[in-house]
C-alpha cells in the first residue's frame, strides 16, 4: 500500500498508509481463491464473510462488497486499518499458505479499508443503515463506547431494544479516539463510524462516570434498564516498580498517549492541554503501545527515541507492520535490555536510565523464551524523558463500585465464555475489561457473542 515517506511522515501527524486505489483494491481482491472451507472466516473474531466482500470488490462492485462486510462489523474503516489481520483471517488465508508466507496472503485488511474508505469520500451513507426489528420495549445500558460497546450497541438496537452508550470522556470511542494515533487512524473516522449508531436510535451520553456518576446498580434497579453491559477497557497503567518512576518527565503510555491523541496536544498554540517536550525518549515495551508511544515521540519534536524491550525482536508481541514503520521512522530499538533504574537530578527531573542487558533462557509459560540477565552489564542511556508501555489492567471503577460482581486476581470481570454473562443477573462484560488488554477485533468479537446473550436474557425476562 502507498506510504509517505518515512522521513516525512514521522514529524506529522497524517496518516501514514495512503489506501489503495481502485485498480489496486480489485487486483488485491481478485487473488481471493474463493475456498469453499473458508478459512479466513474462521479467524475473523466477528466472522465477516471475506470471499463474499472479495468476490464483489473484485468484480468492482465495492459498495456491495461494504454491505457484506456491515452484516458483520459497524467499524470497516476501523478494523481495516488496526486490526492484526496478519494473525486471524490472513493467517489462515490458503494463498498466503501456498506461498509459505503470511505476507503473500489476500490483504483482507487493505481491501476492507478501501471499500468503507470510498462510501464515506463519496458522502454515501446509505450502506451504513442498518434495519432494526419493530421496538421490544427493552432497554440496554451500555458502559463504555470502545470497539466491544460499539458492537453490542449495534447488535441490541438491530434486536429492537432501546440502547443508552454511557462513556466517562467527552469523545465516543474508547480505545479508538485516546488510545491510537492519528497517524494509524484518523480520529474523523471514528467519528463517522459511530454516528452509524446515532442513526440507529442509539443514545450516546458524554462526561457520564459509571460508578461516580450514576452506580450500575442503579441502572438496573432505578433506571428502568433491563440488561447493562460492561465495556470499560483496560486502562488502569502498569509500572515497573523501580526506583525514579516517580520523577518529572516519567509518563504512563496511556497518559502520554492521551493527552496528544484525545486532547490534541500536538496543536501547540490551539488545544489547552500541553504536552512535555522530551528531547530524548526511551520507550519501555515492545508492543503495539510501546510503538504507537515512540512515533508519537518523534512527532512531538523528540530528536532522539529508544525503544527499550527486555527480548529479542523475535518475541517482540507489536505487529511487524508497527515494528517497521517505527524502524524506518528513526526509532532506535534496544532489544535484550531492559530498564533498571531511572535516574533523575536534585529538581527531581529525569537524566537518564540505567539498563541492564539480557540474554535469551528457556521458554516460559507464553511460549517466549525468558529474558535473563546478564550481571554486570549495566549502562546508561542519556534522556530527558521515559514512557512506560508495559501494559495496562482494568479499570477498576465499575467493579470496586459494584458490590456482587466477580473479578479475578487481575481485577478482570469473570463472565461465562459462552455468554459473557457476569456474577449478576441481567449485566454482561466484554472486551479488555474481561480480556486484559487485547486487539480491537477481539474486544468486537467479545461483543458480538455478549449482544447475542443479551438478546436471548431480554427474550425471557
Amino acid at each position: 500500500m502507498p506510504e509517505q515517506p518515512a522521513a516525512v511522515r514521522a514529524r506529522n501527524m497524517k496518516e501514514v498508509a495512503l489506501g489503495y486505489t481502485p485498480q489496486q483494491a480489485r487486483l488485491e481482491a481478485s487473488r481471493c481463491l474463493q475456498c469453499p472451507t473458508r478459512p479466513c472466516v474462521q479467524g475473523c473474531p466477528v466472522s465477516i464473510d471475506i470471499p463474499g466482500f472479495l468476490g464483489l470488490a473484485a468484480q468492482g462492485d465495492f459498495p456491495g462488497a461494504l454491505r457484506v462486510i456491515r452484516k458483520s462489523s459497524l467499524l470497516p474503516a476501523v478494523c481495516g486499518r488496526v486490526c492484526p489481520q496478519e494473525k486471524q483471517c490472513q493467517k489462515n488465508c490458503t494463498m498466503g499458505k501456498a506461498l509459505k508466507t503470511v505476507d503473500g496472503a489476500v490483504a483482507i485488511g487493505r481491501v476492507e479499508r478501501f471499500c468503507a474508505d470510498l462510501a464515506r469520500e463519496q458522502g454515501d451513507s446509505s450502506q451504513e443503515e442498518t434495519p432494526c426489528a419493530p421496538p421490544t420495549g427493552k432497554r440496554v445500558a451500555v458502559i463504555g463506547s470502545g470497539p466491544a460497546s460499539i458492537t453490542v450497541a449495534a447488535d441490541c438496537a438491530r434486536a429492537g431494544h432501546k440502547v443508552t452508550v454511557y462513556e466517562a470522556f467527552h469523545q465516543l470511542g474508547g480505545v479508538l479516539v485516546y488510545g491510537i494515533p492519528e497517524f494509524r487512524l484518523p480520529k474523523e473516522i471514528v467519528r463517522k463510524e459511530i454516528e452509524g449508531l446515532r442513526r440507529m436510535g442509539v443514545e450516546l451520553v458524554t462526561n457520564f462516570v459509571v460508578g461516580r456518576t450514576r452506580k450500575l446498580r442503579d441502572l438496573l434497579e432505578k433506571d428502568g434498564f433491563d440488561a447493562v453491559f460492561i465495556g470499560v477497557g483496560a486502562g488502569l497503567p502498569k509500572f515497573m516498580d523501580i526506583p525514579g518512576e516517580d520523577f518529572i518527565g516519567v509518563f504512563s503510555a496511556n497518559e502520554y498517549l492521551t493527552r496528544a491523541n484525545l486532547m490534541k496536544a500536538y496543536r501547540e498554540g490551539e488545544a489547552d492541554t500541553p504536552f512535555w517536550h522530551g528531547r530524548r525518549v526511551a520507550v519501555l515495551g515492545g508492543g503495539n503501545v510501546a510503538m504507537d508511544a515512540s512515533r508519537m515521540a518523534l512527532r512531538l519534536g523528540a530528536e532522539k527515541v529508544y525503544l527499550v524491550y527486555r527480548r529479542s525482536l523475535a518475541e517482540m508481541p507489536a505487529r511487524k507492520e508497527e515494528i517497521h514503520h517505527a524502524q524506518e521512522e528513526g526509532v532506535e530499538f534496544l532489544v535484550l535490555q531492559n530498564a533498571k533504574r531511572i535516574l533523575g537530578n536534585e529538581e527531581g527531573r529525569v537524566t537518564g536510565v540505567e539498563c541492564l542487558r539480557y540474554e535469551l533462557g528457556e521458554p516460559d509459560a507464553s511460549g517466549r523464551r525468558s529474558p535473563v540477565p546478564i550481571p554486570g552489564s549495566e549502562f546508561t542511556l542519556d534522556v530527558d524523558t521515559v514512557v512506560v508501555a508495559v501494559g495496562n489492567g482494568s479499570n477498576p471503577l465499575v467493579p470496586s463500585t459494584t458490590p456482587g460482581l466477580e473479578v479475578n486476581r487481575k481485577g478482570n470481570v469473570v463472565v461465562d465464555p459462552e455468554t459473557n454473562a457476569t456474577s449478576l443477573p441481567g449485566v454482561f462484560a466484554g472486551g479488555d475489561i474481561v480480556l486484559g488488554a487485547a486487539t480491537v477485533i477481539l474486544a468486537m468479537g467479545e461483543g458480538r457473542r455478549a449482544a447475542h446473550a443479551i438478546n436471548e436474557y431480554l427474550r425471557t425476562h
